[in-house]
């Protein structure tokens, strides 16, 4: 019997160049795009002024999202996130928490 391996377990997955969380990002902001581009239209807005806005926000979204991808690879960018949430130092007022540790 010959068995194949899959070599590609625990892979992040990757498209077309971008990373895991990435590509959810991606399609999130394309989507948030859509919705835009239709409440402006049912607003009245003219095509012709929409669009333009549209592709440059969304040619700006592909450029960050894939500059984030390449940066800061599959969980940097989270790491980035929860480190404004670790304090810069400890203070401690008394010693006791430190003379107990050893019992």
């Amino acid at each position: 019997m010959i068995y194949q391996l899959n070599k590609g377990v625990n892979k992040p997955i990757e498209f077309k160049g971008l990373k895991a969380q990435y590509i959810g990002f991606l399609a999130a902001g394309l989507v948030l795009l859509l919705l835009l581009f239709a409440a402006a239209y049912i607003i009245g807005i003219p095509a012709y002024l929409i669009i333009p806005f549209i592709a440059c926000a969304g040619f700006f979204l592909v450029h960050r999202v894939y500059y984030f991808s390449n940066k800061y690879g599959e969980y940097g960018l989270m790491k980035k996130a929860a480190k404004k949430f670790l304090p810069r130092y400890l203070k401690f007022n008394s010693r006791k928490l430190f003379t107990h540790l050893n019992r």
